[in-house]
């Protein structure tokens, strides 16, 4: 066994609870343009979680309530706004430190933008808490390709050889980039559920967990638990094409381009 195995964890909603501050936002601009506070289940369905454009979402607003000022401006507004609101729960860094205290490297893996994610995990504390991150843009690779959780063991200082996937772990509440990612890479996984069923045929996680301490807990509990049958080895398949196989057309369709903000 590696002496240091890796933990990844996505950002969004699994690590910070992105959607929670989403609805913040939201509830602030209706409130500072005086505008129907019942509008707020408009913007959450707008938002699709984050994995509509933000330039998509914002020129939206600015039609439907008639805005003067540019899509641009509006997003710097709501750049501004949402960090304001976005933290990472104390129960959270606690997981962390515990996963730290075992022995484990820690790593973050998100597809989203450069800039907000970086100011997310800067202004969380989310940085020293971990050994290294990828997001997607600065790494022009997306999950759920494979290739992306080997730069992250890269950057945290795991070479992503010989039986190092056997040893790592990939926490992440959405299946399409976070699970069908892990599967592919041959990684273990815990899908954060927030009380959603599975939906997916072509591919399950390891584990599933309702928050993200119970996902650390059973990660820690499963260290020497035999790891599954290994994936399809991290290569790029975004870079390069191989022979078909269904949990990568059931990704590739379900899985959005890092529009998350």
């Amino acid at each position: 066994m590696l002496d240091m195995p890796l933990l990844l964890f996505d950002l969004d909603n699994t690590l910070l609870p992105r959607d929670a501050a989403f609805r913040a936002w939201a509830q602030d601009f209706l409130s500072e343009h005086d505008l129907p506070p019942g509008d707020l289940d408009w913007f959450v369905t707008l938002d699709g979680g984050g994995y509509v454009p933000r330039s998509t979402v914002l020129s939206a607003v600015r039609r439907r309530y008639g805005l003067d000022g540019s899509t641009e401006f509006l997003l710097a507004h709501y750049r501004r706004g949402i960090n304001s609101h976005i933290h990472c729960p104390p129960r959270h860094m606690e997981a962390l430190r515990a996963a730290r205290a075992a022995g484990w490297t820690l790593g973050i893996v998100s597809n989203g933008g450069t800039r907000p994610q970086l100011e997310k995990i800067r202004r969380t504390g989310l940085g020293p808490m971990v050994d290294g991150w990828v997001i997607s843009e600065e790494a022009d690779c997306v999950k759920p390709d494979p290739l992306i959780f080997e730069i992250a063991a890269q950057r945290c200082g795991i070479a992503p050889t010989g039986e190092w996937a056997a040893h790592t772990w990939m926490v992440g509440d959405h299946a399409p980039a976070d699970i069908a990612g892990a599967e592919l890479a041959g990684l273990r996984s815990v899908w954060l559920h927030h009380g959603r069923p599975w939906a997916e045929s072509g591919y399950r996680p390891t584990l599933k967990a309702a928050g993200l301490p119970e996902a650390v807990g059973q990660v820690l509990a499963a260290r020497n638990a035999p790891s599954p049958r290994p994936g399809i080895r991290a290569g790029g398949w975004g870079r390069r094409q191989a022979a078909g196989v269904p949990v990568r057309e059931s990704a590739l369709l379900s899985a959005r381009s890092g529009a998350r903000g």
